[in-house]
């Protein structure tokens, strides 16, 4: 997919509001512990290789199902189990706002192509806000199953965040 194919397609955004400070939600998007408790859709779990959080700093993770109908529909799909994973950030500002580029080479039969992410936060009476805003992909379909995994990761975030 060209540069200028990428930069044209619309963006999505999901909100939720946390009953956690900002710091809370902060820690657990900018920590290896914290990632690997949360990220990733229900019945995946995320093993993190390297954290280097900074502009154009890296985060390589592993994500694998584990759950029977996650292994089950990659297997149907013709994916794999485990796949490796890219970020590279693109704008840190503590507590605040956390912005990257992700690497979507994991589509079967799709040149790879970055997704970019924004994450931006902000304290309310009862916590705090999370506003997720993030590229949609190259089809209509990949583009749902996407929504789907977010919506998915950010219901693990609440519950983790509840417990």
């Amino acid at each position: 997919m060209a540069v200028n194919e990428q930069q044209a397609r619309p963006k999505l955004t999901l909100e939720r509001s946390l009953k956690a400070s900002v710091g809370a939600v902060w820690e657990l998007w900018t920590t290896s512990a914290g990632i690997e408790s949360w990220w990733g859709p229900d019945g995946f779990e995320v093993k993190v290789r390297t954290l280097d959080l900074r502009p154009q700093g890296e985060l390589r993770y592993s994500m694998k199902a584990v759950g029977a109908d996650q292994i089950d529909y990659m297997k149907k799909a013709g994916m794999p189990l485990a796949t490796d994973h890219r970020v590279t950030f693109t704008e840190i500002v503590p507590q605040r706002r956390l912005a990257y580029l992700e690497l979507a080479d994991f589509i079967p039969g799709v040149e790879a192509y970055e997704v970019a992410t924004l994450i931006e936060l902000e304290p309310t009476a009862t916590g705090s806000r999370l506003i997720l805003t993030f590229d949609a992909m190259h089809d209509d379909r990949w583009t749902r199953l996407a929504v789907m995994g977010r919506e998915s990761e950010l219901d693990r975030l609440s519950r983790l965040l509840e417990a």
